[in-house]
């Protein structure tokens, strides 16, 4: 069994022709101000979906990050990359399931799990894990109402990326994400259930109007139960 992947329900989205990259003078579309993590295709989209998409940056510190790794590395290099994912929406990835952890690394995620959902949620036990390749990505998808609450909180480790959002029945809604190293994002409700979300290949890995290069980029998730 792939693990959590195999239950996402994928839905796959040609990019907008309409789309344009923003800069930073295209009338402030941030929703964080001038070092905005959040850019979209309006005012009114980034506004509407303010409490539901976050982006922490520096969110953990590099000898937390360090700690994780430690942790995380020895399994993942017992796994090979795989680029064949069952119905194409992954290539270059491998993956693992956690559920115990150091305490270093449990007092990370317990303040992960205090910022991104509410106190007495249920949460998901295992901490989901997936490694991406430099030469990476993931294809946009919905995950599953059906084993996925109405909450996701990932973590970024190793090298920045962007997260692209887009609109399930309108691709002329859209938002990215600027998920820089270390940083916690979350998305809650409409966010999870209306739009797809995709993490874009390297070549195609710009934000408001900015190159960022990507590397091998190890994300850890917390998810609460459907529900």
């Amino acid at each position: 069994m792939k693990l959590l992947l195999a239950a996402l329900k994928h839905i796959h989205k040609p990019a907008a022709s309409c789309r344009q990259q923003l800069r930073r003078s295209s009338g402030g579309l941030s929703a964080l101000g001038e070092e905005a993590a959040v850019v979209g295709s309006s005012r009114e989209l980034v506004r509407r979906l303010g409490s539901r998409v976050e982006v922490r940056t520096g969110f953990i510190s590099e000898e937390e990050e360090a700690a994780l790794l430690l942790e995380l590395e020895p399994g993942l290099k017992k796994k090979r990359y795989e680029f064949d994912h069952w119905d194409d929406a992954i290539h270059g990835y491998r993956e693992t399931e956690r559920v115990r952890w150091g305490a270093a690394c449990e007092e990370i995620l317990n303040r992960v799990r205090s910022e991104a959902f509410p106190e007495g949620s249920s949460l998901l036990g295992p901490v989901h894990v997936l490694d991406l390749d430099k030469t990476g990505f993931i294809k946009p998808h919905i995950d599953s109402v059906k084993f996925c609450g109405s909450t996701i909180a990932g973590l970024s480790l190793l090298s920045d990326s962007i997260m692209r959002l887009v609109k399930e029945n309108d691709s002329s809604e859209w938002l990215d994400l600027l998920l820089s190293r270390r940083s916690l994002y979350i998305l809650r409700d409409e966010a999870r259930y209306d739009f797809t979300h995709e993490i874009l290949k390297d070549e195609e890995s710009v934000f408001n109007g900015q190159r960022v290069p990507r590397d091998r980029r190890i994300s850890v998730i917390c998810r609460n139960l459907p529900g």
